[in-house]
């Protein structure tokens, strides 16, 4: 299995589908505070893509998971099921959106802070954008996805943070997950090389503290083994001819769209 290359019009849709994830996460912001459920953040996110986008949302009933968007609290890496727990203040969390439009999947996701974060809270949730950002910045067909890997590893751990190994990027397009996987840590010089025409996304997770995690029995929600806080970030990209562009770029966001190498 490889990478498949979107055609202009395949990359028309990806376009439309990951402005409109993105501006998922642009609406749900200001609901984002204490006393909030991640429950009532799903009604919110479920309704703006069913009614206001005529879209679909992907993870619902994907393999099982019962929930429209997926809500990761302070030291849930992702996969987080939204429930009737009230946000509190400090907490951190990732709202992780993918929407289907004509077939087509965009898929982003951002750390929220609830309240005023922790000093901890701040800084993991901004490295871990910036290794995000550092990444897509590389992004350029003839790239090896393990100098991205490389890239991400070595940025994250030189603030003695840690990178999950068990969830990856990947490809994306009409089916929510396809080749390539898109690791955030490896060797420079190894792994697929990238091609104008190929989607993927990028999605480090990383841990303030060690990397292993473990599984609820849920069977979805994923946690840091050692209970300490974990962030992520998300784009989905498209790898143009001389450089990147990305396809759920929010208006809060500082990076350029299209990236020139």
């Amino acid at each position: 299995m490889s990478a498949v290359i979107k055609t202009p019009e395949e990359i028309e849709k990806m376009r439309i589908a990951g402005r409109l994830a993105a501006e998922v996460l642009e609406m749900i912001g200001p609901y984002v505070k204490p006393g909030v459920t991640t429950d009532e953040l799903n009604t919110i996110c479920h309704d703006y893509i069913v009614n206001e986008q005529n879209a679909i949302p992907a993870p619902l009933n994907y393999h099982g998971f019962p929930k429209s968007i997926c809500t990761s609290v302070n030291h849930v890496i992702c996969h987080g099921i939204p429930n009737d727990k009230p946000l509190k203040e400090g907490d951190i969390i990732n709202i992780d959106v993918t929407v289907i439009k004509d077939g087509y999947h965009g898929d982003t996701s951002k750390m929220f802070y609830v309240g005023t974060p922790t000093i901890q809270g701040k800084r993991l949730s901004e490295i871990t954008q910036e290794s995000l950002y550092l990444a897509i910045k590389m992004v350029k067909p003839g790239v090896r996805l393990g100098d991205i890997g490389a890239a991400i590893q070595k940025y994250a751990e030189g603030f003695n943070y840690s990178i999950v190994r068990e969830y990856c990027g990947h490809g994306i397009g009409k089916e929510f997950h396809e080749e390539p996987q898109v690791m955030h840590y490896g060797k420079p010089g190894t792994g697929e090389m990238l091609k104008a025409g190929m989607c993927l996304t990028i999605e480090p997770m990383v841990n303030a503290g060690k990397r292993q995690c473990k599984l609820l029995k849920d069977d979805w929600t994923v946690v840091t083994k050692d209970r300490s806080l974990s962030a992520q970030w998300e784009h989905t990209l498209l790898v143009t001819e001389n450089g990147v562009e990305i396809l759920t770029l929010r208006n809060d966001e500082t990076i350029d769209r299209v990236i020139e190498h």
